[in-house]
């Protein structure tokens, strides 16, 4: 389905522009010359964009966008005008205005870059939408955000093994999703009706996580008061996930291994064999390769578990998600603290898609909740998230007098050389990120006098 841009300018040069830039982009543009015309585009069409020029014959552009988000909270829009200076972009960004772009437009491709962006916004907040309409009809599924071919990949692979009653390992580090994906091969199993049981192996002691997995029979130790059966049992016909399985002590891992074997296991105080029934997940952020080398883990147990292997890739391998899962964890914190924070400023977004996520999602959520929490309402900036502001902000915080065309090109060194060192220098990597062309991206480091290896 083709997106839908509502244009606003009374310039017939820029209308021309614009339809000439889009015509072969699966963009239909809907153009108009002033807020009337526009207030009654808007009411019978709803625009994946609206591009607003900031003085318009009968009215201006930040006041027609405040209408507009009266009636689309979520609507995204650029600013464009030939009037700009500092404190014009700082009030639109202010405002929740996705970009703020002057006239003349010196860079085509550079502009056609920023478009893509805000409706890649725009994508990501309707998917969102829906996927909440999908939560509260089906409350309690897993649910894994993506637009990445890696984490695509993953899901062929996850589509494939869910079905097949087989043991499954997954690997990935701290923070990435493993527990997501271990309760969507669930939901996706045959075993769906059945419970699914979690132990994480490095958070209890060994006699803990016996007793947890195995039961036990009254009197069996000092404070086994009554019978109690462990997940091995009441997991039956269902799935038990044993995350962090590389802390598992080699006793237990003795012991799992011939439950694996048998299909039977005996409570703890008991010689009474009982027939086990589970599938079993394993989640790991070690590789058990080097543990197994190190000692720390049995190989014959490594090769029975990791029957199907699965690997959660980092977020720093698919940095395509990171604006997707922040407008999702926004939307989550927002409701959860009945807030009104965002929508997330382009200097936000460049903030989080250029920093390095060691913690992977689960960091990502936890600088969104943060974001939430100490904004007082209106778009989160990287202040809020924490992190060192780049591009115009910088700018202007250092030189609040500068006119805005000096300011921007000040923007563009400092964005090119914080994007080019996230990238660890390489051009293509950089290219990627920022969603401009690779092709491009050489114009871009030129024009702003930075020199590269590659």
């Amino acid at each position: 389905m083709k997106s839908k841009i509502l244009l606003v300018d009374d310039d017939p040069f820029t209308r021309r522009l614009f339809e000439d830039l889009l015509r072969s982009s699966s963009v239909e543009l809907v153009t108009t010359t002033n807020a009337a015309e526009a207030r009654r585009a808007f009411d019978l069409n709803d625009f994946n964009l609206a591009i607003l020029d900031q003085r318009l014959p009968d009215g201006n552009g930040l006041e027609l966008f405040a209408e507009m988000r009266k009636l689309r909270p979520r609507q995204t829009a650029l600013m464009i005008t030939g009037h700009a200076d500092v404190r014009d972009a700082m009030r639109a960004v202010r405002e929740g205005l996705f970009d703020y772009l002057t006239k003349p437009f010196e860079n085509l491709e550079e502009l056609e870059a920023v478009i893509a962006k805000a409706l890649e916004m725009d994508r990501a907040y309707r998917e969102i939408a829906d996927l909440r309409e999908i939560l509260t009809a089906r409350s309690g599924d897993p649910v894994i955000i993506s637009h990445s071919a890696a984490m695509e990949k993953l899901f062929v692979q996850l589509r494939q093994a869910a079905p097949l009653d087989t043991t499954v390992l997954i690997e990935g580090e701290s923070g990435t999703g493993k527990e997501v994906v271990a309760k969507l091969l669930h939901a996706l199993s045959g075993r769906t009706q059945g419970p699914l049981k979690e132990l994480n192996c490095g958070a209890l002691s060994e006699s803990l996580l016996e007793a947890s997995l195995f039961g036990y029979e009254k009197g069996a130790f000092t404070g086994a008061v009554k019978t109690t059966a462990g997940y091995f049992e009441e997991a039956n016909n269902g799935t038990i996930l044993l995350d962090e399985i590389a802390d598992m002590s080699p006793k237990l891992q003795v012991s799992l291994l011939r439950v694996l074997q048998e299909g039977t296991f005996v409570r703890l105080g008991s010689t009474v064999q009982r027939p086990s029934n589970f599938r079993l997940i394993c989640a790991t952020n070690k590789p058990l390769e080097q543990e197994i080398v190190a000692g720390r883990f049995r190989a014959d147990l490594y090769y029975r578990i990791n029957v199907v292997p699965l690997r959660v890739p980092p977020l720093r391998e698919r940095r395509e998600d990171i604006l997707p899962l922040a407008l999702f964890f926004l939307e989550h914190f927002n409701r959860k603290f009945s807030k009104a924070a965002g929508p997330l400023d382009v200097q936000a977004i460049a903030a989080l898609e250029s920093a390095q996520w060691a913690g992977n999602v689960r960091e990502l959520k936890h600088t969104i909740e943060r974001a939430v929490v100490i904004n007082g309402g209106g778009p989160i900036t990287p202040a809020d998230l924490g992190i060192a502001p780049t591009a115009l902000v910088a700018s202007v915080l250092r030189a609040p007098a500068l006119p805005y065309r000096e300011a921007r090109m000040r923007f563009e060194r400092e964005y090119f050389e914080h994007l080019l060192q996230a990238a660890g220098g390489n051009v293509s990597e950089a290219a990627r990120i920022s969603g401009i062309a690779r092709q491009n991206m050489y114009a871009h480091l030129d024009r702003a006098k930075i020199v590269t290896k590659s």
